[in-house]
């Protein structure tokens, strides 16, 4: 069996995804997965659409988008690997940081990807704030807010790993919030079309096997063993960075332990989308996950 699997970029918190391949799962599972790259976090959904790639992962996001706008959307998800937001708010603490105190805070959010804003929009929404009320800068990269954090131009940045490691080992500032607090938010799963799934039904039942090998080794392997796996992914990341990011991830539950999509994650994902008005509508999870794989 053979399948071809697009990334949907390079991310530290998708170790996991990497470590599959890396400690040989697919292969003991008798299927061979051809890891492609993907040019920009959205483009793999018009491969699976055109049928160029059989299976990518992603954020269930698009999932939801996609049954937005179209009832009849082809596109579902499966095996929950991230499970938690891995998303943090970094900068220099002048008291006790809450988040009803951004409105006063130099605020600049990540411009890559829709979903850490949405998030923290709801986040805020549910202490009282209103989100549309914030001075926040929205259009720049992760590593050009690091370096303004480090400038003092700006007081709050939201970041992911390693920009966070980064940010705390040169003073640039600690730790305000870590929206894996929050709990279950189903943040990135396996993506594929129905058709796909009925063509490939096989292997990707065989990537779901070996998805659960994986998870079962996380639990009994540490983040440098982790990172020692992974590290050829990220040859632009020092290995004790590296370390520090996924021990960060490790420690905040962010990996899921079973491949079954949380239906509170997906409800909580699903309310954060729907208020900050990226779907007009909360979609049915049977609608949107495939429950035939786990």
């Amino acid at each position: 069996m053979r399948i071809k699997l697009a990334e949907n970029f390079r991310a530290v918190f998708y170790a996991p995804f990497y470590a599959i391949g890396a400690l040989g799962c697919y292969g003991r599972e008798g299927v061979e997965v051809e890891l492609l790259s993907s040019p920009a976090p959205a483009a793999a959904a018009a491969s699976l659409y055109d049928g160029s790639i059989d299976l990518s992962w992603g954020g269930p996001m698009r999932v939801m988008k996609a049954r937005d706008e179209d009832r009849n959307a082809p596109l579902v998800c499966f095996g929950e690997v991230a499970g938690r937001d891995p998303f943090f708010l970094v900068g220099q603490a002048r008291a006790p940081f809450k988040l009803t105190d951004l409105p006063r805070l130099r605020l600049a959010t990540v411009s890559e990807v829709p979903t850490p804003w949405l998030c923290l929009q709801h986040d805020l929404r549910e202490r009282g704030v209103d989100p549309d009320q914030l001075a926040r800068v929205k259009d720049r990269a992760m590593a050009e807010n690091l370096a303004a954090l480090r400038v003092g131009e700006l007081d709050v940045v939201q970041m992911f790993e390693p920009y966070v490691s980064m940010a705390l080992a040169d003073g640039a500032g600690e730790i305000l919030y870590a929206a894996s607090a929050r709990g279950a938010t189903v943040y990135t799963t396996f993506l594929a079309t129905r058709d796909s799934i009925a063509r490939n039904h096989e292997a990707f039942a065989a990537v779901m096997r070996a998805t659960r090998r994986m998870q079962i080794w996380l639990t009994e392997h540490s983040a440098e063993e982790l990172a020692e796996v992974t590290g050829t992914f990220y040859p632009d990341v020092p290995f004790e960075i590296l370390a520090r990011s996924l021990r960060r991830y490790r420690d905040a539950g962010l990996w899921s332990h079973t491949t079954e999509i949380s239906r509170e994650g997906f409800a909580r994902l699903a309310d954060s989308l729907r208020s900050g008005g990226f779907i007009s509508h909360v979609p049915r999870y049977e609608d949107c996950v495939e429950q035939r794989l786990r």
